[in-house]
């Protein structure tokens, strides 16, 4: 098996590479230069025709979207290495659906947060009643992610699993933009807090 994992840090780069680290699978790996225009060159394209990191070629095969990375590595390498579930476990409906909706509802509110707010978009395309709403969504969905968590130390089967990486990676991502204040969670913070405290972590985090 070959993985070959291109990636820029400050990105969702960021938590694949945390997850290959989990899983302690051998990997080479191939950094972009944003800056540069890496992503755009002809080379990169050929691997996603989108222009985005990360991107994950395994045996060959390139394959985009962060998400789908998580999907993929967790469905093949970690039920054994018990950091995802088989179909036929009781968690494993949910553990997808909080899985999923880390990225297409949570993340996406983040971002809409911060193009409303940031020095990175537009000044004339941002609303601040927009920007006040995204994080008033944000407080709804903290809160139910911290009922989820009531009583536990991680979301599913009392231990860390792939369905942590990839929410706690956006939850940091929202409490260090601004857009939510995650101490006003008790149960995230501490969830937070314990998956951040991960060595493997640590690694991604330097790139």
């Amino acid at each position: 098996m070959s993985i070959v994992f291109h990636h820029a840090p400050m990105s969702s780069s960021t938590r694949v590479h945390w997850a290959l680290e989990e899983l302690g699978l051998p990997y080479e790996k191939v950094r972009v230069d944003l800056a540069a225009g890496g992503q755009r060159r002809p080379e990169f394209l050929a691997l996603n025709p989108h222009g985005k990191v990360p991107v994950l070629v395994v045996d060959g095969t390139p394959m985009f979207e962060s998400l789908a990375m998580l999907l993929f590595l967790g469905e093949r390498f970690g039920v054994a290495r018990n950091l995802w579930f088989a179909h036929d476990h009781a968690d494993y409906p949910a553990a997808l659906a909080w899985t999923v909706w880390g990225t297409v509802t949570f993340n996406a509110t983040v971002f809409r947060f911060l193009t409303n707010t940031s020095e990175r978009f537009p000044k004339d395309q941002q609303n601040a009643a927009a920007a006040e709403q995204a994080r008033a969504d944000l407080r709804t969905q903290l809160a139910a992610l911290d009922a989820q968590l009531a009583g536990r130390d991680y979301l599913f089967a009392e231990r860390f699993t792939l369905v942590d990486l990839s929410l706690a990676s956006f939850v940091g991502f929202a409490g260090r933009t601004g857009a939510a204040v995650i101490t006003d969670f008790s149960n995230v913070a501490a969830w937070h807090a314990r998956c951040a405290a991960r060595p493997d972590y640590a690694v991604a985090q330097r790139g």
